[in-house]
């Protein structure tokens, strides 16, 4: 029996080819994420234990007081990330992140953009800033992956699948939730459930939690106890809340953009923006430790004690200011874990306020700030089921993640009507982008005008009369012709059958008769573009013209519609794995 020579294009030929093959590599994937998560956690624990003298298994916001040497950390913590940004070209290149990467670049990543994006995270997490590393651990799960498949030369459908199990796997390693992970990668970075994503991404969150256990890594999951027991009219005081959630959720995001644009405006380098931010963040951390870095510990504590209405307010006040200072001056991170921290807090308030409105406990506190704590999440960062199997694995209270996932539809339903974006796809809208989830709508922008025109080699000259354009183009030759004025810019569209119409004077220019004069496409116009133009202007075709006013070709609605269609089907089948 002979031996298959394992060379590169053997392993591609069997992942291509092999769904069985591909679950394998998933596997190999979430190890690799898992340990990634591990190490990037210990690094980032490692300095704030450095900077702010904190005990092995202590949490820095979990701690009584910070050392006046400690705050210090927050404004040189700024100062390293500058430097650091400096060394690595990070603010002369854009950064690629996964949801952005499967959603315009069918998951091709860079492997450098992703070790900055990781370094950037972890320093700022690493000297207190108020955001949490889980960009870090997705980032290089989701890095790995792409490296790997593209390496690989695998479908565009595939190596998206397999990015969304590099992150689902680093997620689900760095709080020892298989489920959340593997909600993630769907609902966050694929942007859909589909079968031939279920074995390899589930798979690969298994993975990264048996890795993550195995090197004795403390996970992120809050080891909570349901309180009450649920009842049929709680849902709809928990629905209240995810309303109350989803609101606050939009005045966060929002705050934070303005926040940004608030400190491009300050007379100060952009680059030096968080030694600023380091700063302003020292006299909330003297107030309260719970503001730092992404709140691991104080959702802990927090959970522990019954604490005053009044100090649960504050904390959620200031850790938003905190929040907002932090990402709004150029720390990198993300509002995970911090989205958690804050809606814990929302959950608690709000059912202390029902209690007082009617004068006796309505629901149990600790169960409104699980409820509260997977509803705010899914407000900014998104993924209802993602935040309802969190608190699942969390409690293994079924009847409580019954309720989670009552309010976080609600609350996903509000976001999405009203503002549209989470908070990944709304910082990629701020830079023109206009994606909404991690839906593949790369291809839509490949497939421009440009792409799909026929190409017109001479067009023809708008003086030239009636009776020279029947000569040159008689009755059933083409259905239209393209004008050019005698600078051999664009002059219109002539369908020849008009030039034959009973009574026109042959005398006069062809000209007279053309129409869409004033309307053109671009050639890199996307094909969602060129049917909302084609639409806007009621016209069978146009025109594509260069940015001088030249011709350079024709395009048809109903060619344009099916090519569309066309596209649509083949992703969807790449999608549901059908290729």
């Amino acid at each position: 029996m002979s031996i298959p020579r394992l060379s590169p294009s053997w392993f591609r030929h069997r992942v291509r080819s092999s769904e069985a093959s591909l679950v394998l590599l998933a596997i190999a994937i979430g190890a690799a994420a898992g340990l990634l998560s591990v190490v990037q956690g210990a690094i980032a624990r490692g300095l704030q234990r450095l900077l702010f003298t904190l005990e092995v298994d202590q949490r820095l916001s979990a701690s009584t007081t910070v050392p006046a040497w400690g705050l210090l950390a927050l404004p040189l913590g700024g100062l390293v990330l500058v430097l650091f940004s400096r060394i690595t070209g990070a603010r002369k290149r854009r950064l690629v992140d996964a949801v952005e990467a499967n959603a315009l670049h069918g998951g091709r990543m860079s492997w450098s953009d992703s070790l900055v994006i990781s370094g950037q995270t972890i320093l700022s997490n690493g000297f207190g800033a108020s955001v949490g590393l889980e960009a870090a651990y997705a980032q290089l799960g989701a890095g790995l992956a792409s490296i790997t498949g593209g390496w690989l030369r695998l479908r565009r459908g595939d190596l998206r699948v397999l990015v969304g199990a590099g992150t689902g796997a680093a997620i689900a390693g760095a709080f020892g939730a298989p489920l959340a992970g593997a909600f993630y990668a769907f609902e966050i970075v694929i942007g859909a459930y589909t079968p031939a994503a279920i074995a390899p991404v589930a798979a690969a969150a298994l993975t990264g939690v048996l890795v993550a256990q195995m090197l004795g890594a403390q996970p992120y999951l809050v080891n909570a106890v349901a309180g009450e027991a649920v009842l049929t009219h709680h849902y709809l005081i928990y629905a209240g809340l995810g309303a109350v959630a989803a609101a606050l959720g939009i005045v966060l995001m929002r705050a934070v953009a303005e926040m940004e644009t608030l400190t491009r405006r300050l007379p100060i380098p952009a680059a030096w923006r968080p030694v600023l931010g380091g700063v302003l963040l020292m006299p909330l951390a003297w107030l309260t430790p719970q503001v730092l870095s992404a709140g691991h510990g104080a959702l802990h504590l927090d959970l522990e004690y019954g604490l005053p209405l009044s100090f649960l307010a504050a904390i959620f006040v200031m850790k938003s200011a905190a929040s907002i200072v932090s990402l709004g001056f150029g720390f990198r991170g993300g509002l995970f874990f911090a989205s958690l921290f804050l809606g814990s807090l929302l959950g608690h308030i709000y059912a202390d306020l029902i209690g007082l409105m009617v004068g006796a406990p309505v629901v149990d506190p600790q169960n409104a700030a699980l409820v509260g704590m997977a509803a705010f999440a899914v407000a900014v960062v998104g993924g209802p089921m993602t935040m309802a199997m969190l608190v699942l694995e969390a409690t293994h209270d079924f009847s409580l993640a019954g309720a989670t996932i009552a309010a976080s539809l609600v609350t996903t339903t509000i976001v999405r009507e009203t503002f549209g974006y989470s908070f990944s796809t709304w910082r990629l809208h701020l830079r023109g982008e206009t994606i909404k989830s991690a839906r593949d709508v790369g291809w839509m922008r490949t497939l421009t005008a440009g792409r799909m025109m026929r190409r017109v080699e001479r067009a023809t000259p708008a003086q030239w009369t009636i009776a020279e354009f029947r000569r040159a183009f008689p009755l059933g030759s083409t259905s239209r012709v393209v004008l050019v004025d005698e600078q051999d810019h664009y002059a219109g569209i002539v369908q020849t059958a008009r030039a034959y119409i009973d009574g026109l004077d042959p005398a006069e220019p062809i000209a007279t008769l053309a129409i869409q004069r004033d309307h053109a496409l671009a050639p890199e116009a996307d094909v969602k573009a060129v049917m909302r133009a084609l639409d806007a202007a009621g016209a069978d075709e146009m025109a594509v013209v260069g940015p001088d006013r030249t011709v350079l070709g024709l395009l048809s609605e109903p060619y344009v519609r099916r090519r569309y269609a066309e596209e649509m089907d083949k992703a969807q089948r790449a999608l549901f794995g059908e290729d």
